[in-house]
């Protein structure tokens, strides 16, 4: 009987034995960098129990503008102290004389350090390459002059680039096969969601040194200097955008205290974003409290006339322009007497150039006699409806999209508002149920002014390794489905200039502007209301020069009262920074 228990209670020994061996390999050699259900790197974290580190480089991808500028951060060669300078006698007064620091900070500022640092708060102090050479030449243990990259607080283009942050769930859910620590930072916004897979971290640069329980050296005072040393990662997303020409347009649009709206202005040889403004600014401590995280130029909006354009095109095609024919812009759309835009008797051209209501809602319910879907067919003819963003297949990854938080425009929600008379007479006018992006009425303006092409619009051209060379290419691509003919494109382009050189037209201000420009104004009511006043959306969308078409712009102020928030300042003056920044 005795033997039974003393062989069952040795089999229980040995099976603990077996399951705490087999769990000590778990964590010792099988799941080391990924240990439980929240993937905790234990070789980093028993290295830390025993080390101090300074990180140079949080090893994600960066974002660069077209010219190679960086973003989202930026690098800047600094001097580095490690704490237990304290304990040694370091020749603190040949650092002073190479850095001009004097001896008292550096010696004070060393005191008081728990870990290593790069000297100089808020903003570090920053060293010439020479100055660098000189501090590494002394050898001196804990003191470093490196290049360390520092994320930048103020990001231009912030809300298209987008924020990151720590979501362990989120994580996992993205990557399932990846073996990444809870803490890795990924995209929760703009293109660093988008680009999130590519833009994920090899691992960190740093400098490491070992300490014991009191923070003093544990093998001598030999620092280590750590890199996943791969030279393809991290990997450098090539946007469009023109930094210069974006912190420009960021400082106009607030100049004239657009609180809502912003601008989009296209390059439109290649079709790409040159710089991209939305407002409410963002909040980084509270991204989510508030819309400053959300990217007006991509979401829907209602656009007033500037959908004339839309309208114009559709007459053009069915030959409703006649010159000779006249329309009675001295009456409302619903034939009652205008008294504020008492224009009285104007043809096709004119009535565009005034942005009479009367003629385009006239037009809009003829095109509706022929076919109902009229209207619709030419806001996608002119890219208003439907995405504009690059999409297409890359890499591994297939139907990739630069913009999936994109809106798609529309012209009718319902079959019964799209075979009404009166609504289409509204919709023609770019009122009721019609919404459009910034970005598409930009698209719209290249479309036109590259005689009827429309392309896809793209933020990114290209991601580079980090060695320079490409690893993914963004080419040219053309929008699917139908066009406006090259000779309604030439016509619109007409019609959009005409609205600058009329002497009644309402984009007459823009005459005397150093590049010649074309362009359309718009006034839309939004049915919201502050202090009694009913409020608007105003636009003015453009390209320029005219005769050889390089810039699509368009300058949106929303939900602002009828006498305030006019955009034409804001186009006119982007329109002068690029003159003086081309010349």
């Amino acid at each position: 009987m005795w033997r039974r228990r003393t062989l069952g209670l040795l089999f229980i020994c040995i099976f603990v034995f077996i399951l705490l061996l087999v769990r000590l390999m778990q964590i010792q050699l099988f799941k080391t960098e990924a240990f439980s259900k929240h993937n905790v790197n234990l070789l980093e974290e028993s290295v830390k129990q025993r080390t101090q580190e300074l990180v140079i480089d949080n090893g994600r991808g960066n974002f660069l503008d077209r010219n190679g500028e960086p973003l989202t951060h930026k690098k800047a060669t600094v001097l580095v102290l490690f704490p237990f300078l304290k304990k040694t006698d370091w020749d603190v007064e040949k650092v002073a004389d190479i850095t001009g620091i004097s001896q008292e900070a550096l010696e004070a500022s060393v005191e008081s350090a728990k870990k290593p640092f790069a000297y100089g708060k808020p903003d570090p102090v920053e060293l010439t390459s020479f100055q660098m050479n000189q501090i590494n030449a002394l050898k001196i243990p804990g003191v470093f002059a490196v290049e360390k990259k520092f994320e930048r607080t103020e990001v231009p283009a912030e809300q298209l680039l987008g924020l990151t942050g720590e979501n362990a769930k989120e994580l996992k859910k993205r990557y399932p096969d990846k073996e990444l620590s809870e803490k890795t930072l990924i995209g929760v916004s703009g293109l660093e969601e988008s680009f999130d897979e590519f833009l994920l971290p090899e691992g960190k640069s740093k400098l490491v040194y070992h300490v014991d329980g009191g923070g003093a050296p544990l093998f001598g005072i030999n620092v280590k200097y750590v890199d996943p040393a791969n030279p393809f990662y991290p990997v450098n997303i090539r946007t469009t955008i023109d930094k210069t020409v974006q912190q420009k347009a960021e400082e106009l649009v607030d100049h004239y205290q657009i609180k809502k709206g912003g601008l989009v202005l296209l390059d439109i040889e290649d079709n790409s974003v040159l710089a991209l403004v939305s407002r409410p600014v963002m909040n980084k401590k509270d991204p989510y409290n508030g819309a400053g995280i959300v990217n007006q130029m991509l979401k829907q909006q209602i656009m007033g006339s500037v959908f004339k354009t839309v309208t114009a095109a559709a007459a053009i095609e069915n030959n409703l322009d006649n010159p000779n024919v006249l329309f009675n812009c001295s009456q409302k759309i619903n034939g009652k007497p205008e008294r504020k835009y008492d224009y009285g008797m104007l043809n096709f051209t004119d009535s565009f150039a005034r942005s009479c209501n009367r003629t385009f809602g006239e037009l809009a319910k003829d095109l509706q006699k022929t076919d109902s879907n009229m209207l619709e067919q030419f806001a996608s003819k002119l890219s208003l409806t439907g995405s504009v963003g690059w999409q297409g297949d890359i890499y591994h990854t297939s139907d990739f999209k630069q913009l999936p938080d994109e809106d798609k425009g529309r012209v009718f929600v319902s079959d019964e508002a799209r075979k009404d008379a009166n609504f289409a007479a509204m919709s023609g006018i770019g009122q009721h149920e019609v919404r459009g992006t910034p970005l598409s009425v930009a698209n719209m303006m290249a479309t036109i002014a590259r005689g009827g092409q429309k392309e896809m619009v793209r933020t990114v051209s290209k991601i580079e390794y980090k060695n320079g060379t490409t690893m993914v290419d963004f080419p040219k691509k053309d929008l699917k489905g139908d066009t406006i003919s090259p000779y309604t494109a030439m016509k619109l382009q007409k019609l959009l200039r005409e609205v600058v050189v009329n002497p009644n037209g309402t984009g007459r201000w823009f005459k005397n502007l150093p590049y010649e420009a074309a362009g359309k104004s718009g006034t839309a009511e939004t049915g919201k209301f502050a202090d009694g006043k009913q409020l608007h959306n105003k636009w003015f969308a453009g390209y320029f020069p005219y005769n050889q078409p390089k810039y699509a712009l368009v300058t949106v102020n929303l939900d602002v009262p009828d006498n305030e928030g006019g955009v034409n300042l804001l186009f006119a003056d982007m329109v002068k920074m690029l003159y003086e920044v081309n010349h």
